[in-house]
């Protein structure tokens, strides 16, 4: 999300901490999606520990049902056991928390400490900090380079990616965007890594092994690109513009927009079932959009709001259940919440 965007939502967080008092979910309702309803039932809902502040990304080891959970407002990452309901563990002293990523072939989690301009590499067993690295300004979005055994740091303000060597720790290069910076996914079929760089509206693809910027693709109709999926199978990448609450589909092979859907205001993550093709839209102004992947093409099989604050999505592609961390939940507390398809 971006600093314009946190600075609004500054302004109602002593609303929101009021509001989780009395705070009411609603489970399916009409939202964005062309009066079609969100197509998800609720599984259940498990209290998580701390006070009721905002969240931000999360991250799931399909394999050992580990979902790890930024809790931005209390500086903690919460490890979650997804298949047991329960908290596993609290890791405390993460400043101002924003993403997380685990990498389960390393059995080690990176999370960005904002607070700090660090990113932490955590034992995926036990939650220590195994090591702690410099980043630019605002490191924000994560993402993971399997052939270098690097991490990819977004510095949001700081228009940079800060690679760090996954093993040690130690800082491989900076690589600059020439504006503020969304998120970073690898793209393994062309061995490239791909950079919303939301303060130009496009997309950088950048060669990982000379850190240089390869080429511009830009994003006619975005506003502001800050969400980033791909579909590694279909050479597809998915853009979420915060600035108009459309989400573009981007053929990385040739660089064209193939597509354009409209999404909740602020749309922020996103999540990819890749086994099912569905893409899961969380947004900041309340809806969760659900789109499903045909042909090559996106269209939205419904929209509605969960809860406040469900601007967080993460997705088991096994169980095809999402998962949502919320400040509150229907007890006031917050929760985790967890949603199944209903088609």
């Amino acid at each position: 999300m971006s600093p314009s965007t946190r600075s609004r939502l500054l302004l109602t967080a002593a609303g929101v901490a009021v509001a989780a008092l009395v705070v009411t979910l609603v489970v399916i309702v009409r939202g964005d999606g062309g009066g079609k309803e969100l197509p998800l039932r609720p599984v259940g809902e498990l209290t998580l520990p701390g006070n009721a502040s905002r969240f931000d990304y999360a991250s799931l080891d399909t394999g050992r049902g580990l979902l790890f959970v930024a809790h931005l407002g209390a500086g903690e990452v919460i490890e979650v056991d997804v298949r047991a309901h329960r908290v596993v563990r609290v890791i405390p002293d993460v400043a101002q928390v924003h993403g997380v990523l685990v990498v389960p072939a390393l059995h080690r989690v990176f999370a960005t400490a904002t607070g700090a301009n660090q990113v932490l590499a955590l034992d995926e067993d036990t939650g220590a900090v195994v090591s702690r690295a410099p980043t630019g300004e605002y490191p924000d979005g994560l993402a993971y380079d399997p052939r270098r055994g690097a991490i990819w740091t977004t510095n949001e303000s700081g228009g940079s990616e800060t690679v760090v060597d996954a093993a040690t720790g130690a800082v491989r290069g900076t690589v600059a965007l020439g504006g503020e910076v969304g998120n970073v996914a690898y793209d393994p079929a062309n061995d490239r890594m791909l950079v919303d760089v939301q303060g130009r509206d496009d997309l950088a693809v950048v060669d990982p092994a000379s850190l240089a910027v390869e080429r511009r693709v830009p994003l006619p109709g975005c506003d502001h690109d800050h969400g980033l999926a791909l579909d590694p199978a279909d050479r597809l990448a998915f853009v979420a513009c915060d600035g108009n609450a459309a989400l573009l589909t981007v053929d990385v092979n040739s660089g064209q927009v193939t597509g354009t859907d409209e999404v909740g205001d602020d749309p922020d993550v996103l999540a990819y079932d890749q086994t099912a093709h569905r893409l899961y839209v969380a947004a900041e102004s309340g809806p969760v959009t659900v789109l499903d992947l045909r042909d090559r093409r996106l269209s939205v099989a419904g929209s509605g709001r969960l809860a406040d604050g469900a601007h967080v999505v993460a997705v088991d592609p096994v169980t095809h259940h999402s998962f949502y961390p919320v400040p509150a939940g229907a007890d006031g507390r917050p929760a985790l919440l967890e949603q199944e398809p209903v088609r």
